[in-house]
């Protein structure tokens, strides 16, 4: 369980495929200085699995499922990948329940400077729009972010200066695919109804 508070901007090193799946290594100086392997990290919002640790590299085993499913496969040498440590039971909860179970990607349709922040939009697959609410919540690659607007297409979410400045989306443009992690909760409300809706 993570709150989508990015902890630090790692560097992607590397990313090796082979069968079925692939290793990815990760600079990342902040986060490697307190884990172990084993240990649970989101990367760009996707729960991998600390498998290597040396210094201030860190490698991670990625399933097949992973990669088809998520942007980590469009990593280059250099990409910025957002990180952060899974959630402590004695820690704060700043952001919202992230599980680091990525639904889908997305293209980023414009991410535009207003004033002092930023309105960015960003396409809604039409198979996930019923999680989306005006005022939820949503992570994009890992980062809790509050929706602003929401059309039958696509979502609007508000960037802070701190947040572009202490996470990927520093880098990030129209066209650029992100990964998408919808409220769990609204999961769970939809399961349960189902539940409890006479079938036919």
């Amino acid at each position: 369980m993570f709150t989508g508070l990015i902890e630090e901007v790692g560097r992607m090193l590397s990313i090796r495929e082979g069968e079925p799946g692939a290793q990815l290594e990760i600079v990342a100086p902040f986060v490697a200085e307190n884990i172990h392997i084993g240990d649970s990290v989101a990367a760009n919002g996707c729960c991998l699995t600390l498998s290597a640790h040396r210094s201030d590299r860190l490698t991670f085993d990625l399933l097949g499922e992973t990669l088809a499913r998520t942007n980590l496969k469009m990593l280059k040498r250099d990409s910025s990948v957002n990180l952060e440590r899974a959630l402590r039971t004695d820690g704060r909860l700043g952001g919202h329940f992230v599980q680091g179970h990525v639904d889908c990607t997305s293209r980023i349709i414009s991410f535009e400077q207003t004033g002092g922040d930023h309105r960015l939009e960003a396409e809604l697959p039409a198979e996930f729009a019923r999680y989306v609410a005006c005022k939820g919540s949503i992570a994009i690659d890992g980062i809790s972010l509050t929706i602003a607007e929401v059309s039958p297409t696509s979502f609007v979410v508000w960037i802070i200066p701190h947040t572009k400045r202490h996470t990927n989306l520093d880098c990030a443009g129209a066209g650029t695919l992100v990964n998408l992690e919808f409220d769990i909760l609204a999961k769970y409300v939809e399961r349960m109804i189902s539940a409890h809706t006479p079938q036919g």
